[in-house]
């Protein structure tokens, strides 16, 4: 399976790209998950609409065609652990790629949430984007221990 989270911003904070290179590196190279960072675009005097409208094109380029997309969005699906296991379980099993999108500090562009196959919510709390990579990142391991009935998984 391949599994690509594209984040918009390439400057993290050190333990965000220490957390999420641990992550990516537990995974089996069946299981294969990178990340792929997007430029940002400046904030300065700009709408946001504008801005997130730049981003988006970014993000759409990192992905190839065909590619599920999955928009992490507050107002997404509040899914457990476990249905995010068998959604992916479902998706591997069908040979699809799946991209996961993390937009930057504003966001995702609404037309680009709208487009995606699937709109999902990490936490009903507000996370910073940085450790939105680091979540998703974490979820994507647990969810691989789950199918592979690995004992990180011990609920």
């Amino acid at each position: 399976m391949k599994l690509t989270i594209v984040a918009v911003g390439q400057r993290q904070p050190a333990w965000v790209d220490d957390a999420v290179a641990d992550y990516l590196a537990r995974f089996p190279s069946d299981f294969e998950v990178r990340l792929l960072e997007v430029r940002s675009e400046g904030r300065s005097g700009q709408a946001i609409g504008k801005t997130l409208a730049a981003e988006a094109q970014r993000l759409q380029a990192a992905i190839a065609p065909g590619t599920v997309v999955v928009a992490l969005d507050e107002l997404g699906k509040d899914w457990t652990t476990v249905r995010f296991a068998q959604q992916l379980q479902k998706w591997r099993d069908a040979s699809e790629r799946v991209a996961f999108l993390i937009g930057g500090p504003d966001g995702l562009d609404p037309e680009l949430k709208r487009a995606a196959t699937l709109r999902l919510r990490l936490s009903s709390l507000t996370l910073p984007h940085a450790l939105a990579r680091v979540l998703l990142a974490e979820q994507l391991y647990r969810v691989w221990s789950i199918l592979a009935h690995h004992p990180y998984h011990r609920a």
